[in-house]
């Protein structure tokens, strides 16, 4: 499986459990990615944290990360730029819907070119 982000992705010379994995995973991934980007576009320009969607849906927090990491990849979010503290007491990305991030400008960066 190496079509990522459109399918949870496995490195290459991983073994063959773990393809079988992400073979597993994929329909829980694209219902769970759905969910979170529903409700990232919710909070409009507040947006959320990887916590806030995992505690929203009752998920452990590190099932989260890896459909914001999609989201991200696909270009559905974009890290706003604040920063929240998390339940380890670090601070987080706060990520919204890319149509609410700010018209594009070059010189400002990855943050910019993500919104593309």
């Amino acid at each position: 499986m190496t079509d990522y982000p459109d399918s949870p992705g496995v490195r290459a010379g991983s073994p063959d459990t773990a393809f079988e994995a992400a073979d597993d995973a994929a329909d829980a991934a694209k219902s769970r990615e759905a969910m979170a980007l529903k409700f990232i576009r919710g909070r409009g320009l507040y947006g959320a944290t990887a916590d806030e969607v995992a505690d929203t849906f009752g998920w452990e927090r590190y099932s989260s990360r890896p459909r914001l990491s999609t989201l991200r990849a696909q270009s559905k979010i974009v890290d706003g730029g604040g920063r929240r503290e998390g339940a380890s007491g670090r601070r987080q990305a706060v990520w919204i819907a890319a149509e609410y991030a700010p018209p594009l400008e070059r010189e400002q960066g990855e943050f910019w070119e993500a919104a593309e």
